[in-house]
């Protein structure tokens, strides 16, 4: 129960703020507001002030700025403050301020809980391959103890207190002795290209809704082998799937004392063409407590941010290209409420981060250019800029129709990709372990 009020709170906070754009946005262009509504349906709360009806609706999937003169089925006087007859830059501004409310937003989640003490996640300080020209430093078994005098805490943590300018002190223990070697300058990707930590092929987090999932995999099982045979390792057990040339996987699974088989769909990665996916994430056992300074919070927020949106830009055009690939992305509701239930229980942080990371694809998907999203008023007002007048009504009101039954017909897959996807879950669990 706890757990679905904190994805009702993140979606009304992200709503309220993204309307709240709008509404910002329209009263600073001079056009007039006259309902600001938080949730569809019929109103719990409804207050009257300054001449503006503010509700909030029983169905909290989403929230409206009614403004004078939007409605296109009404007729409308062409008045300074009416939304149809308000110059086309004034439109591009109250369309734009409610994505990049929710783009604010985000920023400042990020660098919110940059500056918090937060629960990081790390891989042992393990090395387990060596290659290139750290094969004559390193041999797979070696433990990270200290760099420059400070001791190591995880891998990622080893990485990040390596000086890319000067020599670099490494203290590690190999065959139950202490070493101390010296190394020159080291250029950080290549090292990382060239040394990587022992992961076991443990599962660490099942994406929900994707393939493991639906086939009841948990955090913590250990894979044995895929398709009849062993894998020493996370890096074995990732190549068969990924390379795989069938449809689907057999994976041998441990889990506490019992093991069992799971024959497993493969799917395309939509970010990478020509490799599959089962939707599963290697375990980080090392957890330590880590917070930055203010400046180093903004810095690390905003690049968060930006490399959120343009991941997901690129993903979306991977998508687009490869329509193959839209079942296993689609997801409504209830994936969220999964998502948002898997974040909570690694912390506040974590889950404030999941909040900041929802806003964005908020943002990003009401620029999309569809009629009835902020995107199609964006592109109406820009056309509206072009030929030096409105687009005629009727047209507008086919377009925003048309875009109306696209996101409806979306909603019914998304809900319906949701519920076969828990229904496969639950019928590949039934009666097993």
């Amino acid at each position: 129960m706890f757990d679905i009020i904190l994805a009702l709170v993140a979606l009304g906070v992200l709503v309220t703020v993204h309307e709240t754009g709008h509404f910002l946005a329209a009263r600073l262009c001079g056009v007039k507001v006259e309902a600001f509504s938080i949730g569809f349906g019929r109103p719990i709360f409804k207050l009257v002030r300054h001449g503006i009806e503010y509700k909030i609706g029983w169905l909290p999937l989403g929230g409206y700025v009614k403004m004078k003169g939007e409605a296109l089925e009404e007729d409308s006087e062409e008045e300074e403050d009416s939304f149809r007859y308000t110059r086309w830059w004034k439109k591009i501004i109250i369309a734009l301020a409610g994505p990049l409310s929710n783009l604010l937003l985000a920023v400042l989640i990020f660098i919110f809980t940059f500056m918090l003490p937060s629960r990081a996640e790390d891989l042992n300080p393990i090395v387990g391959k060596v290659s290139g020209n750290y094969e004559l430093v390193f041999v797979p078994g070696d433990s990270i103890l200290a760099v420059n005098g400070k001791p190591v805490k995880g891998w990622f943590h080893f990485l990040g207190s390596l000086d890319a300018v000067h020599a670099n002190d490494i203290e590690l223990k190999r065959d139950g002795s202490k070493l101390t070697m010296t190394l020159p300058q080291i250029d950080i990707v290549a090292f990382s290209n060239d040394v990587y930590p022992f992961v076991p092929a443990t599962i660490g987090d099942v994406s929900p809704g994707m393939p493991a999932w639906r086939a009841g995999l948990k955090t913590g099982d250990n894979i044995v082998s895929v398709n009849s045979i062993r894998v020493k390792d996370w890096y074995e057990m990732r190549e068969m799937i990924t390379l795989s040339s069938r449809d689907s996987v057999e994976l041998m699974v441990k889990r506490g004392d019992s093991l069992f088989q799971r024959v497993i769909a493969l799917e395309g990665n939509p970010m990478t063409e020509g490799q599959k996916l089962i939707g599963i994430m290697q375990n980080m056992p090392v957890s330590y407590e880590q917070s930055y300074p203010p400046l180093q919070a903004v810095e690390y927020g905003v690049k968060s941010t930006l490399n959120f949106v343009v991941l997901n830009y690129v993903g979306l055009y991977k998508l687009i290209s490869r329509p193959e690939t839209i079942k296993s992305s689609v997801g409504g509701p209830v994936m969220i409420y999964s998502l948002s239930s898997q974040s909570a229980k690694k912390g506040w942080n974590a889950w404030l981060m999941f909040v900041a990371a929802i806003s964005l694809v908020l943002m990003i998907m009401n620029l999309l250019p569809i009629p009835v999203l902020d995107g199609g008023h964006i592109m109406f007002a820009i056309v509206q800029g072009i030929i030096g007048k409105p687009i005629p009504v009727r047209i507008q009101i086919i377009a925003q129709n048309v875009g109306f039954v696209l996101l409806m017909l979306l909603m019914v897959y998304a809900f319906y990709n949701d519920f076969t996807k828990v229904f496969a879950r639950a019928v590949s669990t039934m009666g097993k372990p």
